[in-house]
């Protein structure tokens, strides 16, 4: 329900004139959590007047009012301007009841067009919130009445749809309490929501980025790096190494686009000095939901001191297994039981994935008690792994011994292979290798999976269109591994380091019997395609504004082969439709909302296509999302909707 009511609010010239143009927008707020206290109209909220901080405010109930407006805030000592639903960063926690009928009427107190998107929410498409396929946005100074009946319970959150305004401060966190008894049992309930700030405006960021790809990575190698590899490598293998990189003009260090350079990162509105604090009582169960509400940073979570059981994953819940620590992708959920078992303060930590940053929280049975922040995890270094360079789907952990054949690096400058130095390497005898520290789940690559083995898909055959190859695209993995056991890179091997067990997606099994048992009756495959230099991010080589929709028939059970061409890793969320995992198991398949497909791999996933309308299907990593894009339409015979 669209409404052309214009509120009556002051005119924004008072905004237009402050210190900071109303396009310097920031996450964050003045404290962890941080409610700032209202008067009047939104656009009325003083611009000088700094922030009062209480509590995070949570609304419950059927029927909820949400106001976008510009809120000032102040994170690094300089103070700037965000968007903030009902004066807060994050917004408002809303608590809804699985069954119930809600209704929230959303006002734009901006001077553009607005929206939320209730992200990983089941609903009629024209209550998604996505300008241009759902609905037309909310207009300044107009309002949108969102209604649907909450058909499910768990973790999920809502952020705007439009523009760059999820990076400058419109996003929350969801809790649904089911409408059977919860299967989870726990005494203390605390959200833990992750996002990154940046004092710069998203736009500068964005354009930097497309100027210089590695703007904000101050990672790369050193003169240092070189003479340590000289020394334990030796100078022939050491060249063989640069020389390859080199060629292929690509940076073994590229790991996030985005950096602590620019990011603060917070936990629940609390930047890292402040810290967030979740209180509790000795012997007590608590769940914590945490959800990563970040525009581009993928975290790694774990608490020194305590087990974390996962018990849901976005939002849906899932047989418990206990693990040490788990990366978490941009828009992904999961919920944890940890039980601490005395008074002892416990940092809840979260590093970046490019460890040039982290955020923190506490939990403790005291509130003056603070706990120890852990040193970062080295930062993580990309292997021939990552550029799907697998020998026969093989894998070596971090320490990929494939076959340069494995990638297409037709667009590379990369000179004869024959050229290439191996002396370093003892190859005359493979059958004698000793593979008992590597990782080799992902050995069944090598054979393909028949159509209706949950796991990997229809074929092992990776296709590459047309589309491919030309300038959108700087490489094509022609080896990918199975993403499915890869925890990812920088994590593979903190078993045997450190002792901690981190998930992995093929842990995953859903706690209820597969509602679809039917095999799918196509497969799609698709491919995660860009041009690092360029900054161009895309679908099979096609950026989303030339980009033909993807027609589903309603109704219709379907595999969808996600091939990540590139070497960053990508969440990718497709709105409407639940995203059932393959992971090994047919009875009991996870469902998921956003899927992580590590770098250079594959992944495969169910979907059926049951609910009508037009739906976003995208990274949700903010700044490849104009590329990396695609609308999926289902309709009764596949075609307009």
């Amino acid at each position: 329900m669209k409404h052309t009511t214009h509120i009556s609010s002051p005119t924004l010239s008072t905004l237009a004139t402050a210190s900071v143009s109303r396009r310097r927008f920031v996450t964050g707020a003045a404290s962890a959590g941080a409610l700032i206290g209202l008067s009047g109209s939104p656009l009325s909220w003083g611009i000088e007047k700094a922030p009062t901080a209480v509590e995070q405010q949570t609304l419950s109930g059927k029927h909820f009012d949400l106001d976008i407006g510009y809120q000032p805030v102040n994170f690094t000592g300089k103070s700037r301007i965000a968007t903030a639903v009902n004066g807060s960063v994050p917004g408002p926690i809303l608590h809804w009841r699985e069954g119930d009928d809600i209704t929230l009427r959303v006002r734009n107190h901006l001077a553009h067009d607005s929206s939320i998107h209730w992200h990983g929410m089941i609903l009629p498409a024209e209550m998604d919130g996505v300008p241009g396929m759902s609905f037309a946005g909310i207009k300044p100074g107009e309002y949108f009445d969102y209604a649907f009946k909450v058909q499910q319970s768990g973790t999920y959150w809502y952020h705007s749809h439009s523009g760059f305004q999820e990076q400058t401060g419109v996003y929350g966190a969801i809790v649904i309490e089911p409408k059977e008894p919860d299967p989870v049992a726990y005494d203390r309930d605390y959200v833990v929501q992750l996002s990154d700030w940046s004092d710069e405006a998203p736009e500068d960021i964005y354009a930097k980025l497309k100027k210089r790809g590695d703007y904000y990575n101050f990672n790369e190698r050193t003169a240092g790096d070189l003479w340590r590899d000289i020394k334990e490598k030796g100078l022939s293998q050491t060249w063989s190494d640069r020389s390859m990189w080199n060629q292929m003009r690509m940076s073994e260090r590229d790991i996030a686009d985005v950096t602590a350079y620019t990011y603060t990162y917070l936990m629940n509105g609390a930047t890292p000095d402040q810290g967030w604090t979740g209180l509790f009582k000795p012997g007590e169960k608590i769940r914590l939901r945490f959800i990563n509400s970040a525009a581009m940073t993928i975290f790694d979570v774990r608490i020194p001191g305590l087990k974390m059981t996962v018990v849901a994953a976005d939002g849906q819940n899932v047989e418990p297994f206990t693990i040490d620590e788990f990366r978490i992708g941009v828009a992904e959920t999961y919920d944890v039981i940890v039980e601490p078992s005395d008074d002892s303060a416990y940092c809840v930590f979260a590093q970046s994935i490019d460890r040039s940053g982290f955020t923190r929280g506490t939990l403790s049975a005291n509130p003056a008690l603070s706990a120890a922040i852990p040193n970062m995890d080295p930062a993580p270094v990309l292997s021939h792994r990552d550029m799907g360079m697998a020998m026969a789907g093989m894998s070596h952990g971090d320490q990929n011994m494939g076959g340069m054949a494995g990638m297409d690096h037709s667009q590379h400058t990369m000179g004869s292979m024959k050229e290439m130095d191996h002396s370093g390497h003892d190859m005359s005898n493979m059958k004698g290798m000793d593979h008992s520290q590597h990782d080799m789940a992902a050995m069944s690559m090598a054979m393909p999976a028949p159509l209706g083995k949950a796991g990997f898909g229809s074929s092992n055959e990776i296709t590459h269109v047309k589309t491919e190859f030309g300038p959108q695209v700087d490489a094509r993995a022609d080896s990918p591994q199975s993403g499915l056991d890869d925890p990812g890179i920088g994590l593979r091997n903190h078993q045997q380091l450190y002792g901690r067990k981190v998930l992995r997606y093929s842990q995953l099994r859903n706690l209820h019997p597969t509602e679809d048992r039917r095999e799918p009756s196509r497969e799609i495959q698709l491919h995660l395609t860009g041009n690092m230099h360029r900054y161009m991010w895309s679908v099979n080589g096609i950026p989303f504004a030339d980009a033909e929709p993807l027609a589903l028939s309603f109704g219709e059970r379907v595999r969808i082969t996600l091939v990540n061409d590139s070497m960053m890793t990508h969440p990718i969320h497709l709105h409407g439709v639940w995203s059932e995992l393959e992971t090994g198991d047919p009875e009991y398949i996870p469902r998921k909302h956003t899927i992580m497909v590590q770098p250079g791999s594959k992944i495969s996933y169910l979907v059926t296509a049951d609910a009508m309308g037009r739906w976003a299907y995208h990274c949700h990593l903010l700044y490849h999302m104009p590329g990396m894009m695609r609308e999926v339409r289902i309709s009764h015979n596949g075609g307009a909707v």
